[in-house]
């Protein structure tokens, strides 16, 4: 029997933290809960939510651990929950994430049939209309990602077999804790993450799987804004440095990102980013 820590990183979304922990703790109480534990990573030093957020898991969530840090500035805060965990398996969340009862339960399950898996598991996303998902990214760009929605007809059945997936939204995903590969530390701000990840396991000679069953649905709408910051420069910044780690050219940024910032912005972040990487750009 193994135990798995479901983590989520946060910046200023008591909101998200709340519904997502409690929902977690109500609907999923099928789960042996002995085997749940609950880590949040506050990504705002003394933010206006911090306390809240620390005194709900301190007051009413058992099993629960809170930091406070920015270490890590940026969505690659999430490494810190892998380096904080201390269960063998880590799921990592958003702060506004529901699971579809029953899923807890059959991951744990997952787990104890596949005890050593280096494997990075997902599943699919349900829509907002509770019918239709999305299980995977396609590998191309659009408005500023790298990533268009897909759907497996596989993944209707519940209680079908996992399958292979090229990329998939990281609002949800899990994997063994000294199996996760690590977001590069040179990231900063927010994007750049999904399909980089997914190929760094891939080239490691492990999978990248949709697994049926681990239905979520996410939150987008955001009618108070972001509080964190994201701007396209970080965004093509980290794409550019995720690239060069994994062997891509970055010439498809270049070109994506043109129409979107122009070709003199795009050129200078991605010029500059190249030089902090040690290479060269030729435009």
């Amino acid at each position: 029997m193994r135990d798995i820590t479901i983590g989520m990183a946060v910046y200023e979304d008591f909101d998200g933290v709340y519904f997502t922990v409690q929902a977690l703790r109500y609907y999923h109480q099928d789960a042996d809960v002995s085997r749940i534990k609950y880590l949040v990573i506050d990504n705002c030093v003394n933010g206006t939510h911090s306390k809240h957020i620390e005194n709900f898991l301190k007051s009413y969530v058992p099993n629960s651990k809170y930091i406070n840090t920015d270490k890590i500035k940026g969505t690659a805060v999430r490494d810190l929950i892998f380096e904080e965990a201390d269960t063998e398996y880590v799921m990592c969340l958003d702060s506004h994430v529901l699971l579809e009862p029953g899923s807890v339960k059959r991951l744990l399950e997952y787990y104890d049939l596949n005890q050593d898996t280096k494997d990075l598991l997902q599943g699919p996303l349900v829509h907002d209309d509770i019918y239709l998902m999305s299980t995977h990214f396609e590998p191309r760009w659009n408005e500023g990602m790298f990533g268009v929605w897909g759907f497996d007809e596989r993944a209707r059945n519940k209680d079908g077999e996992p399958f292979d997936i090229p990329a998939q939204g990281l609002g949800l995903f899990t994997c063994k804790k000294d199996a996760w590969l690590g977001f590069n530390r040179n990231f900063k701000g927010f994007g750049g993450e999904e399909f980089y990840i997914h190929e760094k396991f891939r080239q490691a000679g492990n999978r990248t799987l949709c697994l049926p069953f681990l239905r979520w649905i996410h939150r987008f709408g955001r009618p108070n804004g972001t509080k964190y910051n994201n701007v396209w420069e970080d965004r093509i910044r980290n794409y550019v440095i995720g690239w060069l780690e994994i062997g891509r050219p970055v010439e498809d940024i270049q070109e994506h990102f043109s129409k979107i910032i122009g070709e003199e912005k795009t050129n200078k972040v991605i010029e500059e980013t190249m030089k902090e990487m040690g290479h060269e750009l030729c435009v």
